[in-house]
């Protein structure tokens, strides 16, 4: 399990890559990849390609990033999500509050 995050270089975009199981065991981790970014304005890509799992602790941390990145008006991208998680992600209606 980990957390790889990278900065565009004009620092417009956030790529957060989570690898493994993405659960509260990645709770201080993932909110330190976003921690000292802007928030408002910023565009956030969320990879999940190399992710096998995610649980309701994960969709509280992508809530979290979500505030933190302008609320409603936040620009999320949740990208290569496998399969199983991409279900997880749709029952949580999450299409509605983020770029799926």
């Amino acid at each position: 399990m980990s957390i790889n995050m990278t900065v565009s270089d004009d620092g417009s975009k956030v790529t957060i890559a989570v690898a493994g199981k993405f659960d509260f065991q990645l709770y201080d981790e993932f909110r330190a990849s976003y921690a000292d970014t802007v928030g408002n304005g910023i565009q956030y890509v969320i990879d999940l390609a190399d992710t096998e799992y995610l649980d309701s602790s994960a969709l509280g941390m992508l809530l979290l990033l979500r505030e933190h990145a302008g609320g409603e008006s936040s620009s999320i991208e949740i990208t290569q999500a496998s399969p199983e998680v991409r279900k997880i992600l749709d029952v949580a209606n999450f299409g509605k509050l983020f770029k799926l």
